[in-house]
């Protein structure tokens, strides 16, 4: 993978404010698709997930390669387009395209206070 975002290194630990809760999966990926060598669909399987929302960086590397690979898997992927970003503003326009062309091949991709306002209140 290069010299970035290696596990352990300056900038990969988990932020305080999006700490994991008891209970809540953690991976450790060795690529860039968040399922090579992770053992989360089997996981994602045992829990009977079919729909996963993505967020992260960079959008048109882990981001756009994990929604793939999730598609790819069966599951139905939804990005959330301000909580995802990339160095280069059109790498990341160019992705959100390719996500929704031919009727949203890939998946779909909405802004956050979209898909916050469609969830059930707590």
């Amino acid at each position: 993978m290069g010299r970035l975002l290696i596990s352990g290194e300056p900038g990969t630990e988990i932020i305080a404010a999006l700490a994991p809760q008891p209970g809540e999966i953690v991976i450790d990926k060795p690529g860039k698709g968040m399922f090579w060598a992770t053992g989360l669909h089997e996981r994602l399987q045992a829990l009977g997930v079919s729909h996963l929302v993505f967020t992260g960086v960079t959008t048109e590397v882990c981001v756009q390669t994990s929604m793939r690979e999730a598609n790819d898997r069966g599951y139905d992927g939804l990005l959330v387009e301000d909580g995802t970003e990339s160095y280069f503003p059109a790498y990341k326009a160019a992705v959100l395209e390719m996500i929704a062309a031919q009727g949203a091949i890939v998946g779909w991709h909405a802004p956050s206070a979209a898909v916050l306002a469609a969830l059930p209140e707590a």
